[in-house]
């Protein structure tokens, strides 16, 4: 007894819409499993959609020169015998994470899972909150786990009783890995980030295969150091391509040091004996500064910095600032020169877009973001954190002042979350506290700007009659010059400069 099966086109990473440059087969055509069917292509790289079952080609649904999505049916074939085994039905399968839009008909088991972490791809349990047979609601914390910047919970997901514990403390895990299994779940909310008990239905293994290869091909491109693939000294594979074996090979080689980078590399600094000259104490750095370090030494390397200098008129400012001082303290909030400072900030980036822009991963766009994200560098114990105020061009100077001595207090406590530290568009690192006249920050990449603050000194200044004493607050602009040119950098300060002049303009909207 026969059947039909249908291969469908797998799962192509970001690419919505690819092309078919060659149909292999042909009605009547008997095939293989993981025989390729057709070739597509995107603008970085082709793949064969192979056959997930033996068969005969009972029709071809596309053409050389077309184009196809994910889950585009490709051929028709006719099978022999039982159903395909498991694991090789090609039809598009659920996201298992995928929650139902209404309540469930009955009770049943489900997975609490990790959700995104940004850029942590494994975190250490500092902390199992929960045991079998405990009973927990939506959003009961079920695990604590800590990044090198912050410590976060895992809450339920759902509402039902504690199965099985999946980690343990000490442990690691990573995005998406399981929790906890809750039985007796009767709802979900929609948009909990959870995994059914029963088994997904997956692709085949040949079709999982290609799918990664696309999605790979996509990825950001590879570090410098390593040399680049000389697709003409392999051309081994199927119509000339690079084969699997031809990978491995290669990696092979330049993990055993066999292949010299592509191009020059940074002088490495001389390794020392300091012992040899004197007595030394060696100290492990911290994990802020482990993780903090590399990216500003990226950051460093990969942006050209310039930094332009300069000086607002902060004397209106700070006489306005005293007179508010008991209605902010009527409101629950310290009003700070910082608060003005971001405000400023968030007025002086709607005059001028690209400082509250990036470049995309190809280098060869800019984003232009329409949020006002405003980092602010926080020192505490551990380190150097940068908590980010959200949407900052919705909150007036009091809102500001009352964000930023909550993410600064928490900061200090250890207990931010890692998204209350990522979506920056600009930051603003003060030592005003501290002193010094002038510095140069370096930028927060992917930001493209960053505004240092020194302390604010009280000298004379000529008014055009006479000297008289003023309160300057320098200012130190550090921008990336592929996006931002000098005169633009210079015009940026000068229009900070006179907002932070102009208490009023400042305080529009508030209390």
């Amino acid at each position: 007894m026969s059947q039909t099966i249908e291969v469908r086109v797998p799962d192509l990473g970001n690419f919505p819409e690819v092309s078919v440059i060659d149909v292999l087969v042909k009605a009547g055509d008997t095939v293989a499993v993981d025989t390729p069917l057709i070739t597509l292509e995107t603008e970085k790289a082709t793949m064969d959609v192979p056959s997930s079952a033996a068969g005969t080609v009972k029709s071809v649904h596309v053409q050389k020169g077309g184009k196809v999505s994910e889950g585009a049916l490709v051929v028709t074939l006719e099978v022999a015998g039982s159903p395909a085994a498991p694991g090789k039905s090609t039809a598009p399968a659920a996201a298992p994470s995928a929650a139902p839009a209404a309540a469930a008909a009955a009770p049943r088991n489900v997975d609490v899972i990790v959700p995104d972490m940004g850029n942590f791809t494994e975190v250490g349990v500092i902390e199992v909150l929960v045991k079998p047979g405990d009973r927990v609601e939506v959003d009961t914390p079920l695990v604590t786990l800590e990044t090198e910047k912050a410590t976060m919970d895992v809450p339920s997901t759902a509402a039902g009783i504690v199965d099985k514990v999946h980690v343990q403390k000490g442990g690691k895990i990573s995005a998406g890995g399981r929790v906890v299994t809750l039985s007796g779940v009767v709802e979900v909310t929609a948009a909990a980030p959870v995994a059914t008990a029963a088994a997904p239905v997956t692709a085949a293994p040949a079709a999982a295969q290609a799918s990664r290869a696309i999605a790979t091909s996509a990825a950001p491109r590879a570090p410098a150091s390593l040399p680049p693939v000389s697709e003409s000294g392999f051309s081994s594979g199927h119509s000339g391509r690079i084969t699997h074996d031809d990978v491995k090979a290669w990696v092979k080689q330049a993990l055993a040091g066999a292949l010299a980078p592509s191009g020059p590399a940074l002088p490495q600094v001389p390794a020392v004996d300091f012992a040899k000259f004197g007595p030394v104490e060696v100290k492990p750095l911290g994990r802020i500064q482990k993780i903090s370090g590399s990216r500003l030494h990226a950051s460093w390397v990969n942006l050209p910095h310039v930094t332009q200098f300069d000086e607002a008129d902060i004397t209106s400012l700070e006489a306005e600032r005293a007179k508010l001082k008991d209605k902010a303290a009527a409101a629950g909030v310290k009003l700070t020169p910082l608060a003005f400072v971001v405000r400023a900030c968030v007025l002086a980036l709607k005059e001028f877009p690209n400082f509250n822009a990036s470049f995309d991963a190809s280098g060869e766009n800019v984003v232009l973001k329409k949020y006002f994200h405003v980092g602010f560098a926080a020192d505490t114990p551990n380190g150097l954190l940068v908590p980010v105020i959200r949407d900052a061009d919705k909150l007036d100077v009091f809102g500001i002042a009352g964000a930023l001595a909550d993410l600064s207090d928490r900061a200090r406590k250890g207990t931010l979350k890692g998204a209350e530290m990522q979506g920056g568009t600009f930051t603003i690192t003060s030592l005003g506290g501290i002193g010094g006249t002038a510095f140069t920050p370096i930028i927060n990449a992917p930001e493209v700007a960053i505004l240092g603050l020194s302390r604010t000194q009280t000298r004379p200044v000529w008014d055009g009659k006479a000297f008289a004493p003023r309160q300057m607050l320098p200012l130190s602009l550090s921008y990336d010059h592929r996006m931002i040119d000098g005169a633009a950098g210079a015009r940026f300060a000068v229009h900070l400069s006179k907002l932070l002049a102009d208490p009023a303009a400042l305080l529009a909207g508030a209390l």
